[in-house]
């Protein structure tokens, strides 16, 4: 089925990569960055040249497109989606991709920072690769493969269908966000526009790899207000904010409940962000758990740690205000295991070991599951995301392309 097919991922991706799309987190906007909408317009011109009539970008820059059912079945609607933004973390600006082809286990110096050096023996996933055309950015910038992969990947998948036709499958959605990055991948999203029964994220890593559980998170805001006074009379009287913020992030365990002592299926109390002055001073946690239970004992513990400091400073007061991010979609999941079951046989099918992982993190599928839409992540090849030495693997994105190609036969046939 594949042996004729020239893959088309690899080309887009490397064209998307170079579309600054880069989100903001300060921004109360939608989408939370303009030139967001440059990639999602792109994006819905191409897929009108292939031949998806509807296919447009709304005002909120999602873009949708429709692959009408060519089954004589009633076949359960079914969406792909992955999101155009890229991560605050690491500049997006002027990438340049650099295709390795058929790489053999070597380090890879980065030309534009030499600094930046992608070492086998510090990515083992790498190792695995050898042989493979490994797609990488030029030093200074993150490359974007999260997730412009998947982007590619299933504007493939719509270029594979379109252009064999005698692969059966139901009407397929396609769904391209922004905002994912900053938590707000699915405000805007119109699910009865859209109109599917369940739903794939690709913007997962190893090739094989199926994730269907998410951490549930928290947001919590910590204001804490201080008694100011002029300095040269301040004795007795002022406290200030920003030392009892500074004794709050001290008390924090060092070596269990942070991102950088916790793995596996351990949450964490997270520190992102500060500013204030004196009179005020204001601290953003992020709050992460598998379950629901694990969260609330985090935002008690938070709470109490607060609460040890603030006794000092009976005069100080202090706010702690809890908003809910996203919850673990294995909740949706579970009781919708076709959703998953269909993923699982499809990665088989195109030859793949497959490997059941929990993300340490969360996907525009936590929120559209519990939107009413089930939605598990599969694999889209990326690897260091976030970082400079970001790196893909050409024939990792062909098979992510054939897996969904299989994905739609298999909810054919299973009709």
């Amino acid at each position: 089925m594949f042996s004729n097919y020239k893959f088309t991922a690899a080309e887009r991706f490397m064209r998307y990569v170079q579309v600054d799309t880069q989100s903001d987190p300060q921004s109360v906007s939608y989408p939370t960055t303009e030139k967001q909408k440059t990639l999602s317009n792109l994006l819905a011109g191409e897929l009108k040249q292939m031949g998806l009539s509807d296919a447009h970008m709304d005002e909120w820059g999602y873009v949708y497109g429709t692959i009408p059912s060519n089954s004589e079945k009633k076949v359960p609607v079914i969406c792909f989606c992955a999101h155009v933004d890229t991560a605050p973390d690491c500049s997006g600006t002027g990438v340049k991709p650099i295709l390795h082809k058929n790489y053999q286990g070597q380090d890879i110096v980065l030309p534009d920072d030499k600094t930046q050096v992608l070492r086998p023996a510090e990515y083992p996933y790498l190792q695995t690769k050898t042989g493979n055309d490994i797609i990488t950015a030029s030093g200074k910038t993150l490359l974007g493969s999260d997730d412009k992969a998947g982007v590619a990947e299933i504007m493939d998948l719509v270029n594979f269908l379109m252009t064999h036709k005698q692969i059966k499958h139901g009407t397929i959605k396609i769904l391209f966000t922004p905002d994912e990055e900053v938590g707000k991948g699915t405000a805007k999203v119109d699910l009865e526009k859209l109109g599917a029964d369940f739903a794939y994220t690709l913007d997962g890593g190893e090739a094989g790899s199926l994730e269907d559980e998410t951490f549930s998170a928290d947001g919590v805001q910590v204001v804490i207000h201080g008694v100011i006074a002029h300095p040269g009379y301040a004795k007795d009287k002022m406290i200030n904010a920003m030392k009892i913020a500074g004794e709050i992030l001290a008390a924090l365990p060092k070596d269990r409940l942070s991102p950088e002592s916790t793995d596996g299926k351990r949450g964490f109390i997270h520190p992102v962000r500060m500013e204030g002055i004196a009179e005020k001073c204001t601290i953003d946690f992020i709050i992460r758990d598998f379950d629901r239970e694990g969260l609330k004992k985090k935002e008690d513990y938070l709470r109490t740690q607060i609460e040890e400091r603030m006794r000092t400073y009976p005069k100080a007061t202090f706010e702690f205000i809890v908003t809910e991010q996203y919850r673990n979609m294995k909740e949706i999941l579970d009781v919708n295991p076709h959703v998953v079951e269909f993923a699982k046989e499809a990665i088989a099918r195109a030859g793949l070991t497959l490997k059941m992982e929990s993300i340490r993190g969360g996907t525009d599928g936590s929120r559209l599951s519990f939107m009413g839409l089930p939605c598990p992540n599969l694999f889209a090849g990326e690897q260091a995301i976030h970082s400079k030495l970001e790196y893909i693997s050409v024939q990792d994105m062909n098979k992510a392309v054939e897996t969904l190609v299989h994905l739609v036969q298999i909810c054919e046939e299973k009709s």
